[in-house]
Formats: structure tokens, sequence, C-alpha cells
């Protein structure tokens, strides 16, 4: 697997945001309004893979660390450390990628949304609650974007660490 590719997730947003521009300025009056709560799935989703991020990272450090001890008691007290499941670190890895693409098609959309309303404040009554929605919704994606490629980055295999190694009596 390949980590997600920085710049494409740039040029979606900001493809998505010039549509998302286009519609909005063409059809704002037909729109159903833009409630507050809309986001949050997205902050939600956002912290749940943070959160993962952080116990698998810290999951992953005590298993490389209690593979590096040698002495007998040590290695008594590494037997005690709860593996991490391999399938467990791809699927995260896939949820890491997919998100990032979520998050950036998000953040595109909600901020051609905010590039439409945010200049309207001062002259549309709506217009106002609608730019608090599309920050709260270019924040949340922004912040989706931003665990997901925490997450990629903390299920990537160190070069050179014993897990490129197959297991004994293993053929490749």
């Amino acid at each position: 697997m390949r980590p997600v590719p920085r710049r494409d997730l740039a040029v979606l947003a900001a493809g998505l945001a010039l549509a998302a521009w286009l519609l909005v300025r063409a059809w704002y009056g037909e729109l159903p309004p833009l409630d507050w709560w809309l986001p949050v799935p997205l902050a939600v989703l956002a912290v749940a893979e943070a959160l993962g991020a952080r116990t698998l990272k810290a999951r992953l450090a005590a298993l490389r660390e209690a593979r590096s001890r040698t002495t007998p008691a040590d290695q008594a007290r590494a037997a005690a450390v709860r593996p991490v499941e391999p399938m467990l670190v791809a699927r995260l890895a896939v949820l890491a990628q997919a998100s990032a693409y979520v998050g950036a098609v998000f953040a595109g959309v909600w901020a051609g949304i905010l590039a439409h309303v945010g200049p309207q404040v001062g002259r549309l009554q709506t217009a106002g609650g609608d730019t608090v929605t599309a920050v709260l919704g270019v924040v949340s994606s922004a912040a989706l974007v931003a665990a997901a490629l925490w997450l990629e980055s903390v299920c990537r295999v160190p070069p050179g660490s014993a897990d490129d190694e197959p297991a004994p009596g293993v053929s490749v």
C-alpha cells in the first residue's frame, strides 16, 4: 500500500471548492437550510480516528519495546503485552486512506459554500448561520484529514524493522 499523496488531497479539495462555489452561487436561494449539526459526523469520525491512532501508536510502541528486551525476566513481562493483530492494522490503514479522501471532499465542498456565504453575511439574513455551519464544516473536515493522515502514519511499518522479516519456517 502506498501512502495517500497530499497533493491529490489538495487538488481534490480545491476542485470541489470551486465546483461547490459555482453551484451554491447559482442555486443558493433554493438550497435547504444548512443546520449547524451537519458537519458533526465528520468531527466525531475525526475524534474517533485520532483516539484510534493514539491507542494504536501506544500499543505498537509497547510491543516493539517488549520485543527488544533480552533478559528472561524482561521477556516474561513482554509476554504480558497484548499483541496487535496485523489485519487490524491493515484495516485501520484502509480506513485512514478512505477517510483522508472523504475529508478532502467535504473540506472542498464546505470551503466552496463558505466562499459564497461568507461575503454575503451583511446582505442576506440566512448567510450568518450558514457561515457558521460552513466554518464548522471546514474545521471538521480538516480535522478528519489530519486524523486520517496521522492514523495512516501510525499504521506504517518502520523500515528495516523485524516486522519486515518473515516468521521462522515461512517461505516467501
